[in-house]
């Protein structure tokens, strides 16, 4: 049988030369490839691939303080009291308060960087260092206390590596996340966990923030305004440290709220919220039976402004709105979430029941007219407010040079039940300097969402903070 034997002759002789194919290749191929290209993993390429963009921020403030030094020595208290009254001001110590947190480019021509708003708070200069080591001085293009995310700008030369964006709108419960941060000034520290859960709201300091991202990758104040990553190296969130008793858990801000705040900060330097002109409440059981919509759930439009987008798209007083885009309203908190991650300017389909038939609405929303801030401040505040002058500072004996003066108050009002007098002078809303009408007109707009607000409120020559409740 010649031709067997030849056959097996064949295979016998491929196989030899397969095998020392093999030997020649793991001679030529180092083994410890085969073992790197096992390791890395779909988080490691991810890291690979986006940290070039994540970098260190380190913001230094300038921090004054009062220092007696015959403070300790058992000087008698009125001597300290004289001193602090006659000769204090010359012993005025300074000194550099620094912190440090991380951030993301997300347009490496124009050089932005994305952010947290805390981790530069009240800084006089900001260092933005990248991931080769350069460094370079950044400046403020705006800031969002409500969504804490704040955009820096850089100037170096050439185009900077940058971030893809991602999709927040269809996060699975239990997919893989990556955290990347700068904590303490160490370059790229990774953590990574799952997502735990979508649509948190966390109170912070009286401050409500909406529509968080939880996971529990480990979060600390280094990785805050680093971004959150899904597998694929697509940025999903913005990292923040802001509720620190958080213990296993972390928080993110969601990539598409961002990029509604990053777009407004980019173009006017602040959020312009979107208003559509029309008061909502919860409703409840007994209210959706008078209604004849038992078992109905939403929220009843109690007011409407004939000058408002909504009510010129056709929505009136006593609808029930089910829905605003995509979103499902089931109490006044969901209607506020909505309409907070909605721009100026932008079209939303609203759902509403209207004696028990379902209807649509287009509804293009605006910015908050301005000549309806005084109407809203009387509504919300109780007061009416009016420039400060010659005659007015006279007349209540005013040292503040800005502010507006009250010159009216509803007695029923907050203000007017816990002290407040007309001729006292607003100095301050939250963090918004108050100078002239026209500052408070802004700060009634912007804040006109919040459950509470500090007043900086002068009387003569002293100073009061007081906690609004709205």
């Amino acid at each position: 049988m010649p031709e067997i034997k030849t056959q097996n002759n064949f295979f016998f002789i491929a196989a030899v030369l397969l095998f020392d194919l093999f030997i020649m290749f793991c001679l030529i191929v180092p083994t410890n490839s085969f073992a790197e290209n096992l390791r890395e993993s779909a988080v490691v390429k991810a890291v690979k691939k986006v940290s070039p963009a994540v970098v260190n921020i380190s913001s230094q403030s300038e921090v004054h303080k009062r220092v007696n030094p015959f403070y300790g020595l058992g000087l008698d208290p009125n001597f300290e009291s004289f001193f602090k009254d006659f000769f204090d001001p010359g012993y005025e110590q300074k000194y550099k308060r620094t912190s440090l947190g991380s951030g993301v480019i997300i347009d490496g021509k124009r050089g932005f960087i994305l952010t947290n708003k805390h981790v530069i708070i009240k800084s006089s200069t900001i260092t933005v260092t990248l991931k080769d080591g350069r460094e370079f001085k950044a400046n403020i293009i705006g800031a969002d206390p409500d969504s804490d995310l704040a955009v820096l700008r850089i100037s170096p030369k050439g185009v900077l590596p940058n971030i893809k964006m991602g999709d927040s709108g269809n996060l699975l419960i239990g997919e893989t996340v990556i955290a990347i941060g700068n904590p303490f000034g160490f370059s790229n520290t990774v953590t990574t966990g799952v997502i735990s859960a979508v649509n948190r709201s966390v109170n912070v300091d009286n401050t409500f923030y909406r529509d968080f991202i939880q996971t529990d990758a480990s979060i600390n104040p280094g990785n805050s305004g680093g971004p959150l990553l899904n597998i694929y190296g697509e940025l999903i969130g913005i990292n923040t440290a802001i509720y620190a008793k958080a213990q296993g858990i972390g928080f993110a801000i969601p990539i598409d709220k961002a990029k509604r705040v990053v777009s407004d900060l980019i173009k006017y330097g602040e959020v312009v919220p979107a208003w559509i002109g029309i008061t909502v409440q919860n409703l409840d059981a007994d209210l959706a039976k008078y209604l004849k919509a038992a078992g109905a759930k939403g929220v009843l439009v109690k007011k409407t402004e004939s000058s408002g987008p909504a009510f010129r798209s056709g929505i009136h007083v006593g609808d029930i709105i089910q829905s605003v885009g995509s979103r499902k309203i089931l109490s006044q908190n969901d209607f506020n979430t909505a309409m907070s991650n909605i721009s100026a300017g932008e079209i939303l389909d609203i759902g509403v029941l209207r004696d028990g038939q379902k209807k649509m609405f287009t509804v293009r929303s605006t910015a908050f007219p301005e000549d309806l801030a005084m109407e809203l401040a009387y509504d919300i505040l109780g007061i009416k407010v009016k420039n400060l002058t010659k005659n007015t500072r006279y007349t209540y004996k005013i040292y503040a040079q800005e502010g507006v003066l009250i010159s009216e108050l509803n007695p029923q009002s907050y203000l007017a039940r816990i002290g407040a007098e007309p001729g006292d002078v607003i100095r301050q809303i939250d963090e918004f300097t108050i100078k002239n009408t026209k500052d408070f007109k802004k700060a009634t707009i912007k804040f006109r969402k919040r459950k509470s607000l500090v007043i900086l409120l002068q009387r003569k020559d002293q100073l009061y903070h007081i906690s609004v409740r709205l």
